[in-house]
């Protein structure tokens, strides 16, 4: 039984380079489906979402490699990473110049990981675990990294994260091709060509973009 989700961050993964964002390590699991299974079988429970928080994926690779390349994007503002995962894309609001970043995930495994990884890359960062769907507590730019790959998921988040474009956020979302992406509603800023895991992927390599809503 799992009493201490950091302990078992630390034990089950290692302190590498992001590939695409070589700027920021992350603490990261060698194989997907083991450390899927041993999370089940520790926990007690089947049926439990993929690890999120032991991987780089690469829609939040292009989004954190944008945001060090372009820091204007979130220099001096308050950001707010949506379904944060390893924490990679708020390390890098924060590398590029944040005045503070909130990263926000529903998984408590999440919320260790974040800290810890911030830890690594010697900045701060606010874990925040709630679904926070439908709120806007003023960021002034908003960054989501791979959240469009269930339909339902992807209508409801997409239509939140809008609502914060028109009252005049920056939303950046950064996409390696899902299904249920709305390119008919978006611009694309950048492409990028991401090294990722196969066992995640099926490739070793996946083609990334950075997308904003489309301005009226």
């Amino acid at each position: 039984m799992i009493t201490d989700p950091g302990a078992f961050i630390h034990a089950e993964t290692r302190l590498r380079p992001v590939p695409y964002a070589p700027e920021i390590s992350l603490h990261v699991a060698d194989e997907a489906t083991e450390l899927w299974q041993k999370t089940e079988d520790e926990l007690g429970r089947i049926g439990l979402p993929p690890p999120f928080w032991a991987f780089a994926w690469a829609g939040g690779q292009a989004l954190a490699r944008y945001i060090l390349d372009h820091p204007e994007t979130v220099r001096g503002r308050r950001v707010l990473d949506f379904a944060s995962g390893s924490g990679l894309v708020a390390i890098a609001a924060m590398k590029a110049g944040a005045a503070e970043v909130t990263a926000c995930d529903i998984d408590p495994f999440a919320i260790a990981a974040i800290g810890i990884n911030a830890g690594a890359n010697g900045v701060a960062v606010s874990p925040l675990q709630a679904d926070i769907v439908g709120k806007d507590q003023g960021w002034e730019t908003v960054l989501a990294g791979d959240i469009c790959y269930e339909r339902d998921l992807a209508a409801r988040v997409i239509d939140w994260l809008f609502a914060l474009s028109r009252r005049g956020a920056t939303v950046l979302i950064g996409d390696p091709g899902r299904s249920y992406l709305p390119k008919e509603r978006l611009d694309n800023l950048a492409v990028y060509e991401v090294p990722v895991t196969r066992t995640l992927e099926d490739a070793d390599v996946k083609k990334s973009s950075v997308w904003r809503f489309r301005q009226p």
